[in-house]
């Protein structure tokens, strides 16, 4: 969890006006970001590393595509060889897993980014 030291308060006196105005607004905008000020939606909570446990997902499972487009012709009609087809079929099998996998991370990683 990451951990911030807390702000002093500007002081009023000893600086120009301009000087004041723009300490207070930097303070501000930080004591909003690493969420010292309390601020009840926390919608302007920075996002640390330490706030992110997602994972990156692994390697991925398709490397290539297997099948070739070899087949025959039948009564006029291309046909793919069993062969072929079954590594069509690995090919995708292996390619929706790792949409399924991406999907899950980015869902993980929008969750923890929104803090829901």
């Amino acid at each position: 969890m990451a951990r911030f030291t807390g702000i002093p308060e500007i002081p009023q006196g000893g600086i120009d006006e301009w000087q004041y105005r723009v300490f207070e607004a930097m303070k501000q905008n930080i004591e909003l970001l690493t969420n010292t000020r309390n601020e009840e939606d926390e919608a302007s909570v920075a996002i640390t590393r330490s706030s992110i446990s997602t994972r990156p997902p692994g390697a991925a499972q398709f490397q290539a595509l297997s099948a070739r487009g070899t087949g025959f012709t039948i009564s006029g009609v291309q046909v793919p060889s069993l062969d072929d087809y079954n590594a069509l079929l690995q090919d995708f099998i292996r390619l929706s897993q790792d949409v399924a996998n991406l999907r899950a991370t980015v869902s993980t990683l929008i969750t923890q980014i929104r803090g829901l």
